[in-house]
């Protein structure tokens, strides 16, 4: 038996991660109204930070996935504003467009800090 463990690539640890932001937003998500976990001063600020932040890890790691990241993000948000109102909050097309919003930067961001990595790791 080997001592090397399971072998993590950085690709499976962007996706552990990235399922981990997606379990911790659903959740923040879905609160019932007036449940404050994380305070952010504007509604539409937080999910610009929380879906920068769920999409960046996969575009750093896969910057050629960057429109499939994106598009998984926002359907993500979609399906979020559709639940919501089961859980008693309201669906708001202003919190997709914020949702939008974050992933492209997210993926913006972490795509070219990504191809930056990948040209670095190509040269060394």
């Amino acid at each position: 038996m080997s001592d090397k463990g399971i072998g993590w690539s950085s690709l499976h640890v962007a996706i552990v991660v990235t399922l981990g932001m997606v379990l911790i937003s659903g959740v923040l998500l879905l609160l019932p109204p007036g449940v404050d976990v994380v305070s952010v001063s504007n509604d539409k600020m937080g999910h610009v930070l929380a879906f920068t932040a769920l999409v960046f890890p996969l575009a750093v790691v896969r910057p050629s996935w960057a429109m499939a990241i994106w598009f998984s993000a926002v359907a993500y948000g979609g399906l979020i504003e559709v639940i919501q109102p089961l859980a008693g909050r309201a669906a708001e097309l202003a919190d997709l467009d914020a949702d939008a919003l974050g992933a492209a930067l997210g993926v913006c961001i972490g795509a070219a800090i990504g191809h930056w990595r990948n040209r670095r790791l190509r040269s060394a």
